[in-house]
């Protein structure tokens, strides 16, 4: 591994202090409690942070603009403007409970890189936006990735304007929420031609951390399968209704989840199932369940091994489901994918030239870069996080991994800004 570049590198110019205080600063938009971020997608809390970020970046001479699906960007621009730009950047919205670092590092790292590029008076060729896409988790309006989803044109926008969050709010009247706070950023239009895409990120995982290494450069994504399970059946008054006369859905429920969970069940532990949403209506004590939805989070690295898996799964609901009925509805399905070697070859070689020790790591996480892979040559940076912790109020990473992560970024996306 060679030694770190002299001064005269964009690395260089990465202020360290100054990227730390922006993940502090950030997180106070939506803080928890228990030093977390609760800051879901197209809520009042990210309208703020948005305005922070418009901000920093305007203070700096990056011009912002916004799309009809809520995603934010901010441009320096290249010598030659009208050449397809490069994108660096990730999300800033966060689960309920979750951290300062997952989506918000790859958003002020990238931030953080053009800084460096005006601060070494390095010009690039092409423009280089920093985005934050909308509604990456998912936690409020499902499925996530929606913003990077819409501008690469692999969900219609329609369909996700239609969709309405837990209290019935729909993303349709957020997302003018968000545009009528930002009146003077110019739209621009959906699926631009973008030259390349690179999104930093915290590892979510403990490998990194583990080996010893600062810098993963993601190969690829594993492929995902989401479903909303309905089991419907009958209220009864739970004094009075014998055993043989009840459609309890509840117990229903249970038996359909110890039968997915048994089918899924693989002794090398590859396949990553999970029920992490469980909802009982009329959730009385007194009562009889008469409905329950409940989601399904289905993972794999092999294409048919994921479609195998998958499409078994209405058949056992359907066998399991007792006296009720079921009804499954599938959400999502996106297949493995492998990021092209040429991007991985230049952050690798960005963290070379660096001294910063790296190695190769697929990613199990779901990230916008996922459709920005069909839109144009696209890459990943992994770095640590604290036993692998993400999702997550004790989320944390440490401020010269975030630092290095950034340097990796900065010098990977001026490289790609001035490639032909």
């Amino acid at each position: 591994m060679t030694e770190p570049r002299e001064s005269k590198s964009i690395a260089h110019h990465v202020d360290a202090e100054r990227l730390w205080r922006r993940h502090m600063e950030l997180a106070q938009h939506g803080a928890t409690g228990n030093g977390g971020v609760n800051r879901q997608a197209l809520s009042d809390e990210e309208v703020t942070a948005r305005r922070v970020l418009v901000g920093w970046g305007e203070a700096i001479g990056l011009v912002a603009s916004n799309d009809a699906a809520g995603n934010l960007f901010l441009r320096l621009e290249g010598t030659a403007p009208d050449l397809a730009p490069v994108l660096i950047g990730s999300h800033i919205d966060s689960q309920p409970t979750g951290g300062k670092f997952d989506g918000a590092f790859g958003v002020l790292a990238a931030l953080e890189s053009v800084e460096a590029m005006v601060a070494a008076g390095a010009r690039p060729r092409r423009s280089v936006d920093v985005v934050a896409w909308m509604n990456e988790e998912g936690s409020r309006f499902a499925p996530g990735m929606m913003g990077s989803a819409a501008f690469t044109c692999a969900r219609k926008l329609a369909d996700i304007l239609s969709v309405h969050d837990a209290v019935g709010v729909g993303v349709a009247t957020e997302i003018a929420k968000v545009l009528a706070a930002e009146p003077d950023l110019p739209g621009r239009p959906l699926g631009f031609p973008v030259a390349a895409f690179v999104e930093a990120h915290i590892e979510q995982g403990p490998i990194l951390e583990a080996e010893g290494r600062t810098i993963g450069v993601v190969t690829g994504i594993q492929g995902k399968r989401t479903f909303r399970v309905t089991v419907t059946g009958e209220e009864n008054h739970a004094g009075t209704s014998p055993r043989s006369a009840r459609r309890d859905a509840l117990v229903s429920a249970v038996a359909v989840v110890q039968a997915l969970q048994q089918a899924m069940w693989d002794d090398a532990d590859v396949v990553r199932f999970t029920i992490g949403r469980f909802d009982v209506t009329p959730n009385a004590p007194s009562v009889v369940p008469a409905r329950v939805v409940f989601s399904i989070d289905l993972r794999h690295p092999d294409t048919d091994t994921l479609r195998d898996l998958g499409d078994r799964i209405p058949a056992l609901c359907a066998a399991a489901a007792g006296r009720c009925a079921v009804e499954v509805r599938e959400l999502l399905h996106d297949p493995p994918l492998t990021f092209p070697d040429a991007v991985r070859d230049r952050i690798r070689a960005a963290a070379t030239d660096l001294g910063i020790p790296w190695m190769d790591i697929p990613s199990g996480a779901g990230h916008d870069a996922r459709y920005l892979h069909y839109h144009c040559p696209t890459g990943m940076i992994f770095i640590p996080c604290l036993n692998g912790l993400s999702h997550h109020e004790a989320e944390s990473a440490t401020k010269d991994d975030i630092a290095a992560g950034a340097r990796v970024l900065a010098e990977t996306a001026f490289g790609l800004a001035n490639q032909e």
